[in-house]
């Protein structure tokens, strides 16, 4: 059974104060040595979205290492769609524009797959469904890490937590790809420009271009780099798998990402405007239950199951997406996701337990 630290937002107490006392009582002072480089992951928020976590939490984390002789730097991985965060560049910007400056929160921004979705480690782990997990190089490289989720509603996982976060969002883009879809890619001819960039990244030499680009799915392995790859966009972002079987291997990357740290990983969930949909939108509805509190583990699965638990045994907020304001199961009856299996699979590979105790901290 994990321990779970749970604060709530009751009180005359500055929620930055608790977000900094939850760091002390968790423990994770103990997982930085003077030096370390100590990746903060966290999602900058799609511009026009204002759902995401506000810069001024993340400030107090990076006070917190700094205080503990770590070296920290704030990340997240490239997105597979096409918006404003798609490459470093952009993604920058974004963030910038979002509030994660340097002046707002003390340390810089790297991208983990650097400019264009190509800076990855590949990680050996043998799945059931992912054998080798490509990882950001910035987070692979980093000494330890701290994992801060805007805990949230989620359209193809039923919710977003500590797992979604670390496994979508430290795959490079093409393995976003991978968890995204079981189908292998198709060449759009009528947007091919024959430009052949595809093949230089191929890594099964399955492509070929005369006047537009072939697949040979007889050697295609569905690694997703053509797709990310294709200037033109003519080999097209599939979104086609079943939610369980998604939710399964973002749980793979999510071990991957954190295979060689261990206990050298903390993580927080923010249960703080509980939107219904990813922060990846360029918009946020109004939130599905009030603001319940912040809470912190060693452990991904214990906190995302708690995170479930006290969304589920709140009061629906009227004038929201939820219609059911007393379903036992909120998340279920918002997206119609069976959200169980990640945390089922994370558990039954050792990732962490659905049993916890939760700590209560003032």
């Amino acid at each position: 059974m994990s321990k779970v630290y749970f604060s709530s937002l009751h009180g005359k107490k500055s929620w930055l104060d608790k977000t900094s006392k939850l760091f002390d009582r968790a423990g994770f002072r103990s997982i930085i040595e003077p030096g370390d480089i100590v990746a903060i992951k966290v999602h900058f928020g799609e511009p026009g979205n204002t759902a995401y976590l506000s810069p001024i939490f993340v400030r107090r984390i990076v006070d917190k290492v700094k205080k503990a002789g770590g070296k920290p730097f704030l990340t997240d991985s490239n997105t597979l769609y096409v918006g404003a965060r798609s490459n470093a560049v952009d993604h920058l910007v974004s963030a910038i524009e979002n509030g994660f400056s340097y002046a707002t929160v003390g340390a810089p921004i790297i991208i983990a797959d650097g400019i264009n979705g190509k800076d990855y480690v590949a990680v050996n782990i043998e799945g059931k469904h992912i054998k080798e997990a490509k990882i950001g190089s910035a987070v692979y490289h980093a000494d330890a890490m701290i994992v801060l989720t805007h805990f949230k509603g989620h359209e193809l996982t039923g919710f977003g937590g500590a797992i979604k976060n670390i496994g979508m969002g430290i795959g490079c883009r093409s393995a976003k790809q991978i968890m995204h879809s079981d189908v292998l890619p198709q060449v759009q001819d009528d947007k091919c420009t024959s430009c052949s960039k595809c093949i230089e990244w191929c890594p099964t030499e399955a492509i070929t271009v005369f006047s537009t680009a072939k697949i040979d799915h007889a050697k295609c392995q569905g690694c997703g780099e053509c797709t990310v790859t294709c200037p033109s966009g003519a080999i097209a972002i599939n979104w086609m798998t079943e939610p369980s079987v998604t939710q399964e291997k973002i749980v793979e990357f999510a071990w991957a990402a954190i295979k060689n740290k261990s206990g050298k990983v903390g993580y927080f969930n923010f249960v703080l405007n509980v939107s219904p949909d990813c922060d990846c939108w360029g918009w946020n509805e109004a939130p599905i239950v009030p603001d319940i509190g912040i809470l912190a583990s060693f452990d991904p699965i214990a906190i995302d199951q708690a995170s479930v638990d006290l969304v589920n045994n709140a009061q629906g907020l009227l004038g929201g997406r939820l219609k059911d304001m007393q379903h036992e199961d909120k998340f279920m009856s918002l997206t119609g996701i069976d959200w169980r299996p990640q945390l089922a699979y994370g558990e039954e590979i050792g990732l962490g337990t659905r049993s916890y105790t939760l700590v209560k901290v003032g």
